[in-house]
């Protein structure tokens, strides 16, 4: 199952979770301490910093199946992030407001153009879709070795180097994958789609350059201008499924079944990762604020380094949930992705449970122990896990082939719109510079909540399990017309 191409690409994963995580730990403190943003409005950032790169695949997914393939697109997505890290030395070392928006506008965009090109050839690499199926939660635990490194790690070096410091070593990560992917370009191309194959033509060339221009100058004003800029993520997300409906329309009805039940798990997606998004914003928010001492007395952690034990647990979690589901297979137990889903919004609420119940019994102190986040993030982990890596798996195992990359870019339209969903909820808790955080804040502010959302994942646990029943009836609908129609094929052949 294991070849040097995949690990190859894992590696490149690898890279692109300890960068871009990285980037993403300190910005918090970056925009509150440099830049002197307000809580909201950093939330509101690094929320569209998480969520913006995901909503950009629908051009990454565009680009890779019209225009360039998805290794050159992978290619170009690295050797964007390195420049955008650049900008990012740059901004923070002449304290630049739009020279470090610019620098995560192209972090983003860099991202959005990775995103769906990845899995495509990735799975390219693998013999069969079974071994991709079983290999691909493996990979999400390796991106989140590289995530577990730089959330942890890049507080602590902050303080020794800087943030320019630091960001120029997420540069140098970013540039060993793009190093990585130009060495193995002509195995990885062998087995890469046809237009991977040939050369690209000039007309390609300009409208991928005029495209991703006007992306990145959208991001730009969209980080900018973050109240005009979640909207224009909610019209692009809506744009995008609507495209996608209409093309629905132009299908069999086979096909178009198939693409319907990827609209359902779009939307399940949606919903967790508006719980996901929070582990960057709102729960940042409330490390920062009451998480103190030593994980179990030892292992120190800044507040801000807490989504480190998220990726932690992901790490165990990717060969646990493979060799899990695995298992159950072999004993003739399947389940559904959309019933792995509503395991996963069990886990998350009983993450979001743990997290209610420590915010609202919080002492005088406004102290939270490390050990309490490590369990939250432990279960939320496993959720993750199930849907980031399982969603992906089973849209490419029934997205007609030539919208294939498009198809993908439908679950990081998901991320996208519930990070900035996420992020609004949020800015619900966030503090005015200079109130003082007392227990009475923590207990009904945080308590409230984080009460509600657990109990809105309760109520999606018994939405994911209905949709699991409709989607299994849609596909095999799906797969009674199609044989219905290979029957009338084979009989409109046969002579008379």
């Amino acid at each position: 199952m294991w070849n040097r191409l995949n690990k190859s690409m894992m590696f490149c994963q690898m890279m692109f979770g300890l960068s871009f995580y990285g980037v993403m730990v300190i910005l918090s403190r970056f925009f509150l301490e440099d830049l002197g943003y307000s809580e909201a409005d950093t939330m509101m950032v690094v929320g569209a910093f998480s969520s913006i790169g995901p909503l950009f695949a629908i051009a990454g997914g565009f680009i890779a199946d019209k225009f360039l393939g998805a290794y050159r697109s992978l290619t170009i997505s690295y050797f964007t992030f390195a420049t955008g890290y650049l900008l990012l030395i740059i901004g923070s070392s002449a304290t630049n407001v739009p020279m470090s928006l610019v620098g995560i506008a192209l972090a983003s965009y860099g991202r959005g153009l990775m995103s769906p090109s990845y899995p495509s050839l990735y799975k390219r690499t693998f013999a069969t879709q079974e071994d991709f199926e079983n290999g691909y939660p493996v990979n999400y635990s390796v991106n989140n070795i590289g995530a577990l490194l730089g959330q942890y790690l890049f507080p602590m070096i902050v303080l020794v180097i800087g943030f320019h410091g630091s960001f120029m070593l997420t540069a140098v990560l970013a540039l060993l994958a793009l190093v990585t992917l130009v060495i193995f370009r002509k195995p990885l191309v062998s087995v890469a789609a046809e237009i991977d194959k040939k050369p690209v033509g000039a007309a390609n060339w300009i409208a991928f350059i005029a495209l991703s221009a006007a992306m990145i100058g959208l991001v730009f004003f969209m980080f900018s201008n973050m109240d005009v800029g979640q909207n224009i993520v909610y019209a692009i997300s809506g744009a995008a499924i609507l495209y996608f409906i209409s093309l629905m329309f132009k299908s069999s009805k086979a096909v178009a079944l198939k693409m319907g039940t990827i609209l359902i798990m779009t939307v399940l997606t949606t919903c967790f990762f508006v719980y996901y998004g929070q582990m960057m914003t709102s729960m940042t928010m409330v490390t920062i604020n009451t998480m103190r001492g030593d994980l179990f007395g030892f292992i120190p952690i800044a507040p801000e380094a807490s989504m480190a034990m998220n990726s932690l647990w992901c790490i165990l979690a990717g060969p646990v949930i493979s060799l899990t589901f695995s298992r159950l297979e072999k004993f003739g137990l399947t389940l559904s992705t959309a019933s792995k889903i509503g395991i996963a919004f069990i886990f998350t609420a009983v993450a979001f449970g743990i997290l209610t119940m420590a915010v609202k019994s919080v002492g005088a102190d406004v102290i939270i122990r490390p050990e309490t986040f490590l369990i939250i993030h432990m279960f939320q982990a496993f959720a993750e896990v199930i849907v980031g890596s399982l969603v992906v798996a089973f849209i490419l195992s029934v997205a007609p082939k030539h919208i294939e990359n498009f198809s993908v870019s439908l679950f990081y339209i998901a991320m996208a719109l519930s990070g900035i969903i996420g992020a609004v909820f949020s800015t619900s808790i966030a503090l005015e510079k200079g109130q003082q955080l007392t227990q009475e804040v923590v207990q009904t502010v945080y308590g409230d909540y984080f009460y509600m959302l657990t109990i809105l994942a309760l109520v999606m646990v018994v939405i994911a399990f209905i949709s699991s029943f409709i989607v299994r009836k849609m596909l095999e609908s799906a797969e009674r017309q199609e044989q219905e129609q290979q029957q009338e094929f084979v009989e409109a052949d046969t002579p008379a």
